[in-house]
C-alpha cells in the first residue's frame, strides 16, 4: 500500500513537471512581435509570430523583435561645414525592422548600431556642404541623410523611412555676422526699389512732357490745377503762374 502511494505522488510530480513544463514552452507573441528561434545555436529558417508559437527549452532559445516604427533622437554632433563654419545639429530619425532575423544575427545590438551609423551620417553629410546650403535646403539635406541612413542598414533588415534635421547652432559671431549680412541685402533691395521707382517716374515725366508739348493750353490746366491744391492749404500767399504767351503778346503790342 506505502509503495502505491509513492507511484502516485511520484505521478504528480511528474505530471506537475510536464504542465510547469508546456506552460514554458507555450509563447504568446503580439501583432508587432516576431520571435527569432535558435535551436541548438542554429537559427531557424524564418522568424515566428504573431500568435501562439512553441519553444521548446532548453534546446530552443528565442529572441523578440519588435517591428513598429522606432524614433530615435540623435544627440547633438558638432559640425564643420564645408566652407569651415562650427555649428551644432541634431536630427531625428524614424525606422522600423523590416526582418527580424537579420537584425539579430547580422548586428549585435541593431538599436545602438543604428544610432551610432547614424550620428556619422550627419556628421559626413553635413560636412560636405556651406552653411547657407545647410541652412535653406533642409527638405534636400533630409532626403540625403534618409538615403545614405538606409544603404548602410539594408543588410541588417532595417528600413530606415525619415530623417529630419530639428535645430541648427550657430556661435554668437556668426549669428551677428548673418545679422549684418541681412541687413546689407534688405538696404540693398531698398536702394534698387527706390532707383527703379526714379527711373519710372523720369520715363512717366517723360511721356508726359511730349503730351504738355503737343497741347499748350494743358500747361494752363496743369496751373490752375497747382493754385487749387495751394489753396486747400489755406496759404496767405497764392503764386500765379502767368504764361509766358501772354507775356509775348503785350510785349508783341508795345512794339507794335
Amino acid at each position: 500500500m506505502e509503495f502505491f502511494l509513492k507511484e502516485v505522488q511520484w505521478f504528480h510530480v511528474v505530471i506537475a513537471i510536464v504542465v510547469l513544463y508546456l506552460f514554458n514552452v507555450i509563447h504568446i507573441l503580439r501583432e508587432y512581435e516576431r520571435g527569432v528561434i535558435f535551436r541548438l545555436g542554429r537559427v531557424l529558417a524564418g522568424a515566428k509570430g504573431p500568435g501562439l508559437i512553441l519553444v521548446f527549452w532548453p534546446i530552443d532559445k528565442m529572441v523578440k523583435v519588435d517591428l513598429r516604427t522606432i524614433t530615435m533622437d540623435v544627440p547633438p554632433q558638432d559640425i564643420i561645414t564645408k566652407d569651415n563654419v562650427t555649428c551644432k545639429v541634431n536630427a531625428v530619425a524614424y525606422f522600423r525592422v523590416m526582418d527580424a532575423t537579420k537584425a539579430v544575427v547580422e548586428v549585435e545590438n541593431y538599436l545602438y548600431a543604428t544610432s551610432q551609423l547614424a550620428q556619422t551620417t550627419l556628421r559626413s553629410v553635413l560636412g560636405e556642404v556651406d552653411l547657407d546650403e545647410l541652412l535653406s535646403q533642409r527638405e534636400k539635406l533630409n532626403l540625403r541623410l534618409q538615403e545614405q541612413l538606409d544603404l548602410h542598414t539594408d543588410p541588417w533588415g532595417i528600413k530606415v523611412s525619415l530623417v529630419e534635421m530639428k535645430q541648427v547652432d550657430l556661435p554668437t559671431e556668426m549669428q551677428r555676422a548673418m545679422a549684418k549680412q541681412a541687413e546689407a541685402e534688405r538696404e540693398r533691395r531698398a536702394k534698387v526699389i527706390h532707383a527703379d521707382g526714379e527711373f519710372q517716374a523720369a520715363q512717366k515725366l517723360q511721356e508726359a512732357s511730349k503730351i504738355l508739348a503737343e497741347q499748350p493750353v494743358a500747361v494752363q490746366l496743369r496751373y490752375l490745377q497747382t493754385l487749387t491744391e495751394i489753396g486747400t492749404e489755406k496759404n496767405t500767399t497764392v503764386v500765379f503762374p502767368l504764361p509766358l504767351e501772354i507775356v509775348d503778346f503785350f510785349l508783341k503790342s508795345r512794339k507794335g
